[in-house]
């Protein structure tokens, strides 16, 4: 089967032959039909990220597809089933081996793409407006890097749960998705002072902060007291100092959030806030923004397309497969 592969932590991924492997007694065997690219991703490559598999591995965080083979102790699934699957890695092939308990079944009106679009980004705003940060209707909400992957999904769930929200996006193209996605309010960092415009607005609430460096900044200094910073990721590259004279005077709190160490530490509350959006997918309320979607073969392509913040969205990789 093909596979995208990194082979030698920093050097490039690429597609290669391997054998098709066979699921232990607690996993099932899945044909890939498409596969999320995350920033994660790129953190793999060269060795950065918190959860970085031992070389060899394949990429591919979040996948969805169809179930072909399950382990002697999977009850919960069976052959043909149509799943979805956070599993850090092995996504981006065509077929791959996950532990059954952490499959999700797919509402029949999801699509594959959708599904493989869908886990990380509207999952990690879920928990972290609602569950960390506790965002209240009437309050304002400021994403940053709002046209991204999980800028979008902050965007809705923002709004699902009643707050104004402010998007920061680099441009009008992308203000213009942000504000698809339901933005009240649009600030260009390409133009804009993100801090003096933020308090012309009535100042932060809640920041959604996947970008980090200066922006962060920015958003921190326009925070009303009492206000929390969600730090989601550094897609700028540079990780903030964070002033601690600024959070006691303001009582500013700085949450970190990561989406995936819940799946060991207290998994029970993904599984209910997954349960939570795919019930508002099924309502038609939320709905995957999807930029691009390329073949396996050009998975290189699509890394590029986050590495240089060209997509809006997310970018979905469909492995090769036999028809329906």
């Amino acid at each position: 089967m093909k596979a995208f592969r990194v082979t030698t932590s920093g050097r490039a991924p690429s597609v290669e032959d391997i054998l098709i492997p066979e699921p232990s007694e607690t996993e099932l065997r899945l044909r890939v039909r498409a596969c999320g690219l995350n920033f994660a991703d790129l953190l793999m490559i060269d060795g950065s990220y918190q959860d970085t598999p031992a070389v060899p591995f394949t990429l591919g965080m979040e996948a969805a597809g169809v179930v072909d083979k399950v382990g002697t102790e999977v009850r919960s699934f069976a052959l043909g089933d149509r799943i979805a699957v956070f599993a850090g890695s092995g996504g981006l092939a065509e077929f791959a081996c996950f532990p059954a308990d952490r499959c999700v079944r797919l509402p029949d009106e999801m699509t594959f793409t959708d599904a493989a679009a869908f886990q990380v980004a509207y999952g990690t705003s879920h928990l972290a407006l609602h569950y960390r940060a506790g965002l209240r209707p009437g309050e304002t909400l400021v994403v940053l890097g709002a046209a991204g992957g999980v800028g979008l999904t902050a965007i809705e769930i923002g709004k699902l749960l009643g707050a104004k929200v402010v998007a920061v996006a680099r441009g009008a193209k992308k203000l213009e998705v942000a504000a698809g996605a339901g933005a009240d309010h649009l600030i260009d960092s390409d133009n804009m002072d993100i801090r003096e415009s933020i308090k012309a607005l009535g100042g932060a609430d809640v920041v959604y902060d996947p970008v980090g460096g200066d922006q962060f900044t920015a958003a921190m200094r326009a925070c009303n007291p009492e206000a929390r910073i969600l730090t989601i990721g550094f897609a700028s590259g540079e990780v903030p100092q964070i002033p601690a004279n600024i959070l006691l005077v303001k009582n500013i709190s700085v949450i970190g959030f990561y989406w995936g160490g819940y799946l060991r530490f207290r998994p029970q509350i993904l599984t209910e806030s997954l349960a939570q959006l795919f019930q508002w997918y099924g309502e038609g309320r939320l709905r995957p923004h999807i930029s691009h979607v390329l073949p396996l073969d050009q998975a290189a392509a699509g890394l590029d397309l986050l590495r240089s913040r060209a997509s809006t969205g997310k970018v979905v990789i469909t492995p090769p497969h036999e028809p329906a």
